[in-house]
């Protein structure tokens, strides 16, 4: 559906967005993931329209589009901060977009019916923006995007000022209200679990490229690169020589998730941290040789607990062992 291709953009000659290519099937979430500065919310402005397009092409369906009118692209846009008119009832918010088009009172009153029932708010019509919590805001936001049926939906870090309990619950709202549209969207995001929560696709941007796109689960077991996986929060990096055999490669991911204290394991170290995490203690481990340091969750019950000091042997999956690029 959507195509970018060779995207490139600077801002006072500093490149911003470095021959990016994109794409993005009908129906499909893809999640921009990246840090500050990675060119993630450039990439949606100008694909929305926000920004002039410097160096690339924009096509949607294979016509481009770049050239056309934000208001004549026919894309729904939520960001942040809600953008929601504060003099202007629930009701008149989402009904804004409508009116713009020049849909009849009858049509405006079904489309806000069926938004508010569809975001779990019913019985808000007449409510004062300023009577919503964080959370209903948004889901107003929202409903005044999908009232137009825009050909794409586009949300800039959309859950960005909300507590962690909200934001949790919401990112699964939004998600299967979204899907149950069949709408394609870019949901731009700097939260690996939000991404996870919502995504098709994820493409984690860096330094204005798209460093790794795949599905979440190929994404968090198998990044490709040293920066995807330490982004991704698994710095278990290690030389091959820790591993021995003939394994070659100077970076090496034993994925946490495929490592375990086995007193027949070939791999020794000494545990340098333990934190409770409830149902599982997270430990720290330095091995021998390079004194790397690996982290792995072990069951918080057993017999015994595994104490800081403590000599252990680590075992680890053949899957969980992944050669990184640099």
């Amino acid at each position: 559906m959507l195509d970018v291709r060779n995207l490139s953009h600077a801002f006072d000659e500093q490149p911003v967005l470095r021959d990016v290519d994109l794409h993005v099937d009908e129906g499909e979430i893809v999640c921009l993931l990246g840090a500050s500065g990675s060119g993630k919310t450039t990439l949606l402005r100008l694909i929305a329209g926000l920004e002039h397009v410097q160096h690339g092409r924009l096509t949607l369906h294979d016509k481009p589009f770049d050239q056309v009118p934000v208001h004549e692209r026919d894309f729904g846009l939520v960001f942040q901060d809600f953008a929601l008119f504060p003099h202007m009832t629930v009701a008149e918010n989402i009904q804004f977009g409508v009116k713009m088009r020049g849909f009849s009172t009858q049509e405006k009153q079904k489309r806000t019916r069926q938004m508010l029932e569809l975001v779990g708010l019913e019985g808000f019509d007449a409510r004062s923006v300023g009577q919503l919590s964080g959370g209903e805001r948004q889901r107003v936001a929202l409903a005044r995007s999908l009232a137009t049926q825009p050909r794409l939906l586009m949300l800039d870090e959309p859950l960005g000022s909300l507590d962690a309990v909200l934001r949790d619950r919401l990112v699964v709202d939004l998600q299967k209200i979204v899907k149950s549209l069949g709408l394609t969207a870019v949901y731009v995001t700097h939260d690996q679990q939000e991404a996870f929560a919502v995504a098709d696709r994820i493409a984690v941007m860096h330094a204005g490229q798209i460093a790794q796109i795949d599905t979440p689960h190929t994404l968090y077991f198998e990044p490709r690169t040293v920066y995807v996986a330490r982004f991704l929060g698994l710095d278990n990096i290690v030389s091959a020589a820790v591993l021995g055999g003939d394994i070659a490669g100077e970076n090496i991911l034993l994925h946490p998730d495929g490592l375990l204290l086995d007193g027949a394991g070939r791999i020794k170290g000494t545990i340098t941290e333990r934190v409770f995490q409830g149902a599982a203690y997270r430990l720290t481990v330095q091995l021998k040789g390079d004194g790397a340091t690996v982290k792995l969750a072990t069951p918080s019950q057993g017999e015994r607990r595994p104490q800081v000091g403590d000599e252990v042997r680590l075992s680890v999956a053949e899957w969980a062992i992944q050669p990184l690029e640099g």
